[in-house]
């Protein structure tokens, strides 16, 4: 279990500059339970790196969020599946959705909100907002980045017994896009969890 008096009082100074509103502390405190119920067993510093993308993804609003553009100008933010990558995009009709970057990730590709679907037995591909609820986003965050669901990396490939590399840990998500800055909070997050003395 985490001790949440220890982990808020750490993070308020590193990463809050002192003050947290209520949608903030009750994201992370939903992110906290779901660790503390499914994953207490695992490395803590799968909680930290998870916890860093959803500091980073959500702009620190720690509550699912929608892409500010919706996909504008993105291959995702139009009737395209990935099919073979760039220059080899997949048209698709049906459903009559957009799958643009939603939730605590950023899910994005109609082959993501697929997955979600049939792995989480949700219609996410009818209805992609569904990803915007707290208690999906929250099992998409864990499971997609234990898994690997978003891009083939997962968390045990960068923290493990004989590896810590909270660098390309971004990989797991979005190549090495901002993965100094995510580490910075990773690390921040990681000091707040364990406690010691």
């Amino acid at each position: 279990m985490i001790n949440r008096e220890h982990f808020f009082d750490r993070i308020r100074q590193s990463l809050f500059f002192g003050k947290m509103n209520t949608d903030q502390v009750n994201g992370l405190n939903a992110i906290l339970d779901e660790w503390d119920a499914h994953y207490a067993h695992a490395d803590q510093r799968f909680l930290a790196y998870l916890l860093a993308t959803v500091h980073h993804e959500t702009g620190r609003h720690m509550q699912p969020i929608e892409e500010f553009n919706k996909g504008k100008n993105k291959d995702y933010g139009q009737k395209l599946k990935m099919g073979g990558g760039p220059g080899k995009r997949v048209l698709y009709d049906m459903p009559d959705q957009l799958y643009y970057g939603r939730g605590f990730v950023q899910l994005t590709w109609y082959e993501n909100y697929e997955r979600a679907a049939k792995e989480l037995h949700i219609d996410c591909l009818h209805h992609p907002a569904m990803v915007m609820q707290l208690d999906i986003a929250i099992k998409i965050l864990f499971v997609g980045m234990m898994k690997g669901w978003f891009t083939g990396k997962k968390l045990a490939n960068y923290f493990n017994p004989t590896t810590q590399d909270w660098m390309n840990a971004r990989k797991i998500i979005n190549g090495t896009d901002k993965a100094q800055l995510i580490a910075s909070y990773a690390l921040a997050y990681y000091a707040a969890i364990v406690r010691r003395g």
